[in-house]
């Protein structure tokens, strides 16, 4: 068998493929990376490396040859770079004749009116196209999501949202991580869709864990989405991420990611970590930088 991680120098795809190397021989396992010389480091542990650019189709033809079961790793970018990117990566995986496609979605894609799910749903789609046994991750939002607002907390400042009482799901992405390996190692997941999804928690309830964690009182400033992108132009967040931002925090106050399931203990075989656990090594990492 051999397994393939694409995208595997990034956040979640290193992660994913040290989980799957505590598990698997390391010659079962193949990564497809922009850059090679980047994994130098699991080349010298014995993963093979292959070269694979989602905007360069003709690398992915070689990147997915032999390939028994591949994790395709949501990009980068705006919607209309992700989706032509990920249409790429499936008609590749499709021509490669792979055998089966795990790919890291977003939650409720097929319904959500998040307007990043636009992305997802598509992608989704043209997996089942092909005819390819699939399993759709769909994660919640990650925790590392919001380590720009925890270092604004750590500076002194409020917490600000205009999400209002909407709730997520948040967990850690070693929690998604794990999940994803192992779909990938483990048969028996053909077909799947799976909402990966922690505790839901509204904003305040988040902050106040964390306000836990650091022994002080941190307030929450609730503003509407025209306040909150003022806030982020002060803050310094460049133009074009404005709009994304707002979106996100409208698609939580609309409910977007208010999605309850048990899917990710179940993957993992244990709970999910604990909401205060996480952000505690979250907060340990950014004061030690």
């Amino acid at each position: 068998m051999k397994i393939l991680v694409t995208g595997a120098t990034g956040k979640l795809g290193t992660k994913v493929v040290e989980t799957l190397l505590k598990s698997i021989p390391a010659n079962q396992l193949a990564v497809s990376v922009r850059d090679p010389e980047k994994a130098a480091g699991l080349q010298a542990r014995g993963v093979e490396i292959r070269h694979g650019d989602f905007d360069r189709p003709e690398t992915l033809d070689s990147a997915f040859a032999g390939i028994d079961r591949l994790l395709i790793i949501s990009a980068d970018g705006d919607n209309e770079t992700r989706i032509r990117q990920h249409t790429n990566a499936v008609a590749a995986a499709q021509r490669a004749q792979v055998g089966f496609i795990a790919y890291t979605s977003a939650v409720n894609a097929s319904e959500s009116k998040l307007f990043l799910a636009l992305v997802h749903r598509v992608t989704e789609e043209a997996i089942i196209k092909t005819g390819i046994p699939y399993s759709f991750l769909r994660n919640n939002w990650y925790l590392e999501n919001e380590i720009g607002s925890i270092q604004g907390v750590l500076a002194g400042a409020p917490w600000v949202t205009s999400a209002g009482k909407g709730k997520t799901g948040w967990a850690s992405r070693q929690d998604y991580a794990e999940a994803a390996a192992a779909v990938l190692a483990q048969e028996g997941h053909e077909n799947t869709i799976y909402e990966l999804s922690g505790k839901l928690l509204t904003q305040e309830e988040l902050v106040s864990v964390i306000g836990a964690v650091l022994g002080k009182e941190v307030s929450v400033q609730q503003v509407d989405d025209a306040q909150y992108a003022e806030i982020m132009k002060g803050a310094g967040v460049p133009d074009f991420v404005i709009p994304i931002l707002v979106g996100i925090q409208q698609g939580i106050r609309e409910g977007t990611l208010e999605i309850e399931s048990s899917d990710l203990e179940k993957l993992l075989g244990r709970p999910a970590t604990p909401i205060r656990e996480a952000l505690t090594q979250i907060i340990n990492g950014i004061s030690q930088v």
